[in-house]
């Protein structure tokens, strides 16, 4: 691996930044004790042959996990705040090292615990969140300056987020020592999982404010993380995942331009997260399609400049689509095989899902066992000593030019929509139900190839024996949590001041109608004062309006 003398050789460049990063301690050996390098590539390797240069296909760092193994957050939320802490705690206990907060229904949807519509949801997708003293509950004895947090909310990301960053600060951690990342990626709620409430454009006013917010305030939060994640649960491929994602991210790259931030500002701030499907080389050949469009999409077409800017980075969960609940144990071999592909294809974060999860909520056993595949991946398979151990395999260097290939295709067509703007395409998309017709038609097609057998699935097409045995223990949601959050809910507005909360209330109204003031601010206030998420959200509702989508045909 030894580079020429020419300071612009491939091999010197890589050497010279491999050097630079710190090393975690590792038997840099096979098994059976034959000595591997941190990277392999051709002698006459050029710019962007290895990882760590542009265009990142091998990755975004020149050491990859010999420096860092990818953060194993494990996604968690049920019942009541109370309880939640609990299963955090344990699985910090248990060699996690980042929190993902998954919220019930009635949050995700903007709504308070005892409004009648949430009637019989309250907790059982998810961790209820209504007000501050739920947020402070959920991260209690949980020093959030120590680890990240994500927090997979979108439409009501903005006063969430607020809870959240109030809770720290009354705990003693301020804004700018919090690291982690908001989903608040809305424009995939319209296209996929279709948990919005104001139309398209005031909801991305939203998502412009916070991005705003953390540049000026918070260095180590991503305002967005570009989820393709529930587009591909949808039923898109591979490659409408690949490209509608990019595209919303360049979207957001575009109305952060709009608003007057210099690019190299804030794209370093966008995280993706993207799915882990069972099709092992089509997953990996899509992540690295995917840093090669990203870095050179935002140099060439956005002016970007920071290395930072260039890299994409990415969390990963297993695709909960492709477990069954037939053998749910045969689960754990898909969600293994699936982290091996995210590892392979160089994700920077880890969500493996649990055996169980579509029976119920994953019960502590699943959840550790899940946490256990990643660990097993990192510590016993030994790919992690090794960056991009496919790269140059024909295969996979062939499937990521076609996956690039037909993402570019797409991205061309959402430019299209939009007569050259991503940022119209995707909201012109969203309005006219491209997107939505296009994951429909996908998710028919695969629905077809099971249904006559081209595509086959054990314990559902295949190898039935084992259906007949009795499902295993399930995580139980008591109805009593409802009770408890309910009357929890109770005892806080009876307990602050109404006049406070009305102030704050008024004035969110008033800032809302002004595109050109941060709602921030006041969302952080109205949390202190103990607004409850569905009064903030009916505030912004009075002046936003709400959407209702035409269905595609």
């Amino acid at each position: 691996m030894d580079g020429a003398d020419d300071p612009n050789d491939a091999w010197t460049a890589w050497a010279d930044a491999y050097d630079a990063s710190p090393k975690r301690q590792v038997e840099a050996t096979t098994m059976s004790g034959v000595p591997v390098d941190p990277v392999y590539g051709p002698p006459d390797a050029r710019p962007g042959d290895l990882p760590g240069q542009f265009p990142y296909t091998r990755g975004p760092y020149a050491s990859m996990y010999r420096s860092k193994v990818w953060t194993m957050r494990m996604f968690a939320g049920f019942g009541t705040a109370v309880e939640t802490n609990g299963r955090f705690r344990d699985l910090l206990a248990h060699g996690g090292d980042g929190l993902s907060v998954a919220f019930d229904l009635p949050t995700l949807m903007g709504r308070d615990s005892d409004d009648p519509m949430c009637l019989g949801e309250v907790g059982r997708c998810g961790v209820a969140v209504d007000t501050l003293d739920d947020m402070e509950d959920l991260f209690a004895s949980i020093d959030l300056g120590a680890v990240t947090t994500s927090m997979t909310i979108n439409s009501p990301a903005a006063p969430i987020f607020a809870m959240f960053i109030a809770a720290a600060e009354g705990g003693g951690t301020p804004r700018a020592a919090l690291g982690g990342t908001l989903q608040n990626d809305i424009l995939k709620e319209f296209q996929a999982q279709k948990e919005f409430l104001f139309p398209p454009r005031p909801s991305m006013r939203l998502v412009d404010d916070s991005v705003r917010f953390c540049t000026a305030e918070m260095p180590r939060w991503h305002p967005i993380s570009v989820s393709g994640y529930h587009i591909r649960e949808a039923g898109s491929t591979a490659a409408q995942e690949l490209a509608f994602t990019l595209g919303n991210g360049f979207a957001y790259v575009e109305q952060g331009v709009r608003a007057g931030l210099d690019v190299d500002a804030f794209a370093p701030r966008l995280s993706f997260f993207f799915n882990a499907h069972i099709d092992f080389f089509e997953e990996i050949a899509k992540y690295r399609a995917a840093r090669r469009i990203w870095a050179r999409w935002m140099r060439d077409r956005y002016g970007a400049t920071a290395e930072r800017s260039l890299q994409l980075r990415f969390h990963t969960q297993t695709a909960g689509v492709s477990l069954t609940a037939q053998q749910p144990e045969v689960n754990i071999v898909r969600t293994a095989i699936e982290a091996l592909a995210g590892v392979l294809g160089g994700t920077q974060s880890l969500h493996t899902n649990s055996m169980d999860e579509t029976l119920a909520l994953p019960t502590e056993k699943a959840a550790r066992i899940a946490l256990r595949t990643q660990q097993v991946v990192a510590l016993e398979s030994r790919v992690a000593n090794v960056a991009d151990p496919l790269g140059g395999a024909w295969y996979v260097e062939s499937l990521t030019d076609r996956m690039e290939e037909l993402a570019e295709g797409l991205l061309a067509r959402i430019g299209d929509i939009g007569d050259g703007s991503m940022l119209e395409g995707a909201i012109r998309g969203i309005e006219e139900g491209w997107f939505q017709a296009e994951i429909a038609e996908s998710a028919y097609d695969l629905e077809r190839r099971l249904n006559d057998g081209r595509y086959r699935v054990v314990g559902v097409t295949d190898h039935l024996e084992g259906n007949e045995d009795a499902p295993p223990d399930i995580l139980y949601i008591d109805p009593v949590v409802e009770d408890q959050q309910r009357k929890r809910l109770a005892r806080v507005r009876s307990e602050r001041s109404e006049d406070a909360v009305r102030a704050v209330l008024d004035q969110l109204r008033i800032e809302a109608a002004d595109p050109t003031v941060n709602l921030m601010p006041t969302l952080v206030a109205a949390a202190r004062v103990r607004a409850t998420l569905g009064e903030t959200m009916r505030a912004m509702g009075d002046v936003f309006g709400w959407w209702s989508e035409a269905p595609a045909i």
